[in-house]
């Protein structure tokens, strides 16, 4: 009985854990790509925002197909966000510029983030003995 008990409360906060992780995914890429001025420190290194780009949109895909929400749903509003963000950040930021090419670094970030949702913990679990 313990053990069933001890399972279901891990499966709980595994859950929770999941939950707050998108929370804080959704959170993060939503300062990342509309906050009045660049988000984040300027390294001086070429492309870097790319990058940025792709992990913030990649973290809230693979967060949230792990939460359970409709990956239907959950990318295809992801990648509309990629676009509106930067006609926003084009238009509606003084302070920032859109760019097409981050527009891209995010559906790459969809992409990949949906990817390591449904094909990671495969790959891990075979590489594990």
């Amino acid at each position: 009985m313990t053990d069933t008990v001890s399972a279901d409360t891990g499966s709980r906060m595994r859950v929770w854990a999941w939950r707050i992780a998108f929370v804080a995914a959704v959170a993060l890429q939503l300062y990342g790509v509309y906050a009045p001025r660049e988000a984040g420190p300027h390294l001086g290194i070429p492309q870097i925002d790319k990058v940025a780009h792709c992990f913030l949109f990649a973290a809230v895909a693979f967060t949230g197909t792990k939460v359970g929400l409709p990956a239907r749903w959950l990318l295809g509003a992801l990648v509309a966000n990629a676009v509106v963000s930067e006609l926003v950040q084009h238009w509606l930021l003084p302070q920032r510029d859109g760019d097409p090419f981050d527009a891209l670094a995010d559906v790459a970030g969809v992409a990949l983030g949906a990817w390591l949702a449904r094909y990671g913990r495969s790959r891990v679990s075979r590489l594990t003995p």
